[in-house]
């Protein structure tokens, strides 16, 4: 399996999505747009995955490729292969279809409840989920639901948090991707911040958030990837 995965930030952890594609050993193409602007062509690989990034899906000014990955994930979906959209990714993939982005209007950080609906009680990649479950949060945008999408889990603060077009096209608004370590090395590499997000996240707040929802979270995570990547 030949997979091409876009990174929007200099420092993009592919975590438990990482795990689950080497445990498939599948082939990585790695795109960094917000670099130097390349994309891959739709259709030249199995999956598509796009990652999340401090940027709005809508800021074309400072990130002039966005139009054109938002288009790369809904021509990718038309084929039929497989295509993840992750946080800014899902928010991505939402415009791409059509979706309205709202920006500044859900703000969510850390292990948050999750909720399954009744679709996503049903589908093929959640549906082996408890109705509700904790998962990582580090947003602050959300987006309205595409036209013909499946409705596959929501938030008190963000009710689109996971969406589901055709076969194997995901929109995840939570980071499913982000492990404990990997929520430990952002803590360390951007304390300003998350403390910003969450006062005293640096200090005591990730320790005990940790301690108390990260395993179960991990799992979620894990679960999660490595479903999707079954249906690639």
């Amino acid at each position: 399996m030949r997979v091409a995965i876009v990174e929007n930030t200099r420092i993009t952890h592919h975590g438990q999505v990482g795990v689950a594609l080497h445990e498939q050993a599948a082939r990585i193409d790695l795109y960094k747009p917000w670099l130097d602007g390349r994309l891959p062509q739709a259709g030249d690989h199995d999956a598509l995955i796009v990652f999340g990034g401090e940027q709005s899906a809508r800021s074309d000014d400072t990130h002039p490729y966005l139009p054109a990955l938002a288009a790369l994930m809904r021509d990718t979906s038309a084929t039929g292969r497989a295509v993840l959209g992750i946080c800014l990714g899902a928010q991505l993939l939402a415009r791409g279809f059509g979706a309205e982005n709202k920006l500044g209007t859900a703000t969510e950080f850390g292990w948050r409840a999750v909720t399954l609906t009744e679709e996503g009680r049903e589908d093929p990649v959640l549906s082996h989920l408890p109705a509700s479950f904790p998962i990582f949060q580090w947003h602050s945008d959300t987006f309205t639901l595409p036209a013909n999408a499946a409705h596959l889990a929501a938030s008190p603060v963000a009710q689109t948090q996971c969406f589901r077009i055709g076969r194997a096209t995901y929109g995840m608004q939570f980071h499913f991707e982000a492990s404990r370590s990997v929520v430990g090395d952002w803590t360390r590499e951007f304390p300003q911040v998350t403390d910003r997000m969450h006062p005293g996240w640096s200090t005591t707040g990730h320790a005990d958030a940790a301690a108390t929802h990260g395993a179960t979270a991990d799992a979620a995570g894990l679960a999660i990837a490595r479903a999707f990547v079954a249906l690639i």
